[in-house]
């Protein structure tokens, strides 16, 4: 009843990496200046926003971090709940990451840019979201996959160098195989916010790029049932 392990878990959270790298261009881009993943910005954006420097919005990140929290406590209850009953958590997890994404979309609807939104439903999209990534947080600390946390990367890339032989640290990984996968999930985020803005640069709507994401993670939840069998075949 577990998701995949090896080297299936680790493509599967490298490419939820990237998924976060796009929204986060998205929700920064283009709903502005708000993060939907990586919460440690927004309350460091919350304090500057308080103090009255920089131009950043309070509101839009009180409401992202609210529903962030939300949608971690919702994903421990569901998940944690899944699993004592000896159900696949993992996918159903992605299913309704996914979902809450199309609805994310649904209501960013709109012929203009995202930031000429009303903020009302300018305020909903970033709401879900940041509930759907505090669910994707709750999800990745399930999986517990080493260094793909898939919405942080600062102890990856302190791993990744600290491990290296600039580094030397024993204790962090040097001379194991961890630089690897660490160089991939650094990568990856950079790559899904390269992604993600590139898509916006060149027109392309925030709700497309919101709903790719939604299908990419809708899609990787049909597969993971058949490769966690594969992987843990049971006796009939």
């Amino acid at each position: 009843m577990e998701p995949p392990s090896g080297t299936a878990l680790t493509v599967i959270m490298v490419c939820l990496t990237v998924a976060t790298g796009m929204l986060d261009a998205v929700s920064f881009l283009a709903l502005g200046q708000v993060f939907t993943a990586t919460q440690t910005g927004n309350l460091l954006f919350l304090g500057f926003g308080i103090a009255g420097q920089g131009g950043l919005p309070v509101l839009a990140t009180v409401v992202s971090l609210g529903a962030f929290a939300v949608g971690a406590a919702l994903g421990g209850r569901m998940e944690s709940t899944l699993a004592a009953r000896q159900r696949q958590w993992f996918p159903v997890a992605l299913a309704v990451e996914a979902a809450l994404l199309v609805a994310a979309a649904a209501a960013a609807w709109e012929s203009g840019p995202a930031r000429g939104l009303p903020p009302g439903r300018r305020y909903v999209v970033i709401g879900l979201m940041a509930v759907a990534m505090g669910m994707r947080n709750v999800t990745a600390m399930r999986a517990a996959a080493p260094d793909l946390t898939t919405t942080v990367e600062t102890r990856a890339m302190t791993a990744l160098v600290s491990a290296s032989p600039l580094g030397h640290d024993k204790r962090l990984g040097y001379g194991s195989h961890a630089a690897g996968r660490r160089l991939f999930s650094v990568s990856a985020m950079f790559a899904g916010g390269l992604l993600g803005a590139g898509l916006l640069g060149l027109g392309t709507r925030p709700t497309l790029v919101i709903l790719l994401v939604a299908v990419f993670i809708a899609a990787t939840a049909f597969v993971v049932p058949g490769l966690a069998r594969n992987l843990h075949p049971t006796d009939d």
